[in-house]
């Protein structure tokens, strides 16, 4: 059913948060496992000396580099428990690479983590809702963030005793 899963990473500990849900996944549909990270920087326009070119270079390189370590740290601990995994950095657009990547490869499914980032992505959208929005294969998605109830005090409570 899920011969080949596709999951979106963007270096933070919430997104790898998917990662047990997609191994159990994996375990039962025999299924291999691509870890993505897509680079995506916008570039700054400077009028000082300081921001050149070059530099601009040198830190997608040293993004680009750590973004790999990571994907590398995060395969190598699903391939110990016995699963089939690669890993793929792509530059561009996060949504549009990740649709793009699982219809070129044929993937039967995208899991990926949402951040529930509240206000901010109800006006500017969310890297998970334009997937899940526009993607040709089915999407897992699993919210992450992890909200606590406040705790409330009896002094602190107006109604009914």
């Amino acid at each position: 059913m899920y011969g080949k899963i596709l999951v979106p990473l963007d270096g933070s500990d919430l997104a790898a948060q998917i990662l047990p849900q997609v191994e159990e996944l994996a375990k039962a549909f025999k299924s291999e496992i691509t870890l993505i990270t897509v680079g995506f920087l916008i570039t700054l326009y400077s009028t000082t000396a300081e921001f050149s070119y070059k530099s601009v270079e040198d830190l997608e390189a040293s993004l680009k580099k750590d973004a790999e370590n990571r994907l590398e740290r995060y395969a190598a601990k699903l391939k110990a428990k016995g699963l089939k995994v690669s890993q793929v950095y792509v530059k561009g657009v996060p949504a549009h690479e990740i649709i793009n990547y699982a219809d070129e490869n044929k993937y039967d499914l995208i899991a990926m983590a949402t951040h529930g980032r509240g206000e901010v992505a109800w006006v500017l959208g969310s890297v998970a809702e334009k997937v899940v929005s526009h993607a040709t294969v089915p999407v897992l998605l699993m919210r992450v963030l992890d909200l606590k109830q406040p705790v409330v005090k009896k002094a602190d409570y107006i109604g009914p005793d």
